[in-house]
């Protein structure tokens, strides 16, 4: 898939060659047009209460992923299962869901279960503040009003500046992304003597700085982009526009009805791109390994070709169980600000 930067081939001592011309390309079309990137001011009635709104969404984020740990695993080990059995780290597939529980409960112990869980919960923090930041800034550029505008051109807006928002905190946190992608994959090799390929998060950086250079601590990050934001750009972008629309009236602060349309929001979002999410953390799989695809547009038709369209999909109903803690984020969040301060913030996301 061509993504961003072209489609161009992942190298060991290059990142991707088409990231510069593309940076590049939006500094020359943008240089004059763009507000400057600065922070809304703070009113000091707000200042008591945002560390304590900055310190409970991080906790509230940290309990919802940790208590979702073992099913993102589970999905992790069925979505790539495939590429684990072409290396030799998988003797055979799963099943599904209950099955791949069972197996990894039964090789590795219970605990193994939230192995990966502290990369992705580190994660979290630095991809929310970028998260937000970015999507202030790309609100201003994208400033359509509902009753200005009309409602398709405000809720385009919003969808616009979400996927943005998504795209350009995922340069930060890719290789967290990443790590924890590698360890929750990292079953005890069924062919190689039962033995781990990583012995923590450092050591999946030590590893694969060591084989393939910082390239591959981002080998996927092209067809990433053009996955978050389709999943990031519906995300936020749906949930911001819908909820005022949908939950009016005695809606409009219940928990449970905010807490189905993150969960319908989240689900529709992650299905739409699960495809693109699959092709990315395949490609992730194949660092430090002796055959690698030659692009995400290669791994796709590859996945296809051998394994069927079904492959794209496989994970997606663990998927769908782990997005109640997703949803779980976004409606507690709010309920929290209301119940504490008597009104919203922002979103908390997850």
């Amino acid at each position: 898939m061509m993504g961003l930067s072209g489609g161009l081939p992942y190298t060991k001592d290059i990142l991707h060659v088409g990231i510069i011309p593309m940076l590049e390309c939006t500094i020359l079309l943008f240089h004059q047009q763009l507000p400057p990137f600065v922070f809304k001011p703070l009113q000091r009635k707000d200042l008591p209460a945002l560390p304590l709104i900055s310190s409970w969404g991080g906790v509230s984020a940290a309990v919802s992923k940790t208590a979702a740990a073992p099913i993102e695993r589970v999905k992790l080990l069925i979505q790539n299962q495939d590429e684990m059995i072409k290396t030799g780290r998988l003797s055979e597939p799963y099943k599904g869901i209950a099955d791949c529980f069972k197996r990894t409960m039964k090789d590795e112990g219970v605990v193994s279960l939230w192995r990966g869980n502290t990369a992705n919960v580190i994660r979290y923090f630095p991809t929310q503040a970028l998260n937000f930041a970015f999507k202030d800034y790309f609100k201003r550029l994208f400033n359509f009003k509902k009753d200005r505008d009309g409602y398709w051109k405000w809720f385009a807006g919003n969808l616009a500046s979400g996927g943005a928002a998504g795209a350009s905190s995922l340069l930060f946190v890719y290789s967290l992304d990443y790590a924890r992608t590698r360890l929750a994959n990292d079953a005890k090799a069924a062919k190689k003597g039962g033995e781990r390929q990583f012995n923590g998060l450092v050591d999946v950086y030590r590893k694969t700085l060591k084989s393939d250079g910082i390239a591959g601590l981002y080998r996927g990050f092209n067809i990433s982009c053009v996955g978050i934001i389709v999943y990031r750009g519906l995300y936020f972008g749906m949930y911001d526009s819908l909820k005022p629309v949908l939950l009016t009236g005695d809606l409009q602060d219940s928990f449970f009805a905010s807490f189905a349309l993150g969960w319908l929001i989240t689900n529709g979002a992650g299905l739409a791109s699960y495809p693109i999410d699959t092709v990315r953390r395949r490609m992730m799989m194949t660092s430090g390994e002796a055959v690698k695809y030659k692009s995400s547009l290669d791994a796709f038709s590859q996945i296809l070709k051998n394994e069927g369209a079904k492959s794209l999909f496989k994970g997606a109903g663990a998927n769908i169980l782990r997005a109640i803690a997703g949803a779980g984020v976004l409606a507690g969040y709010d309920k929290l600000q209301l119940i504490v301060f008597g009104k919203k913030y922002g979103s908390g996301g997850a």
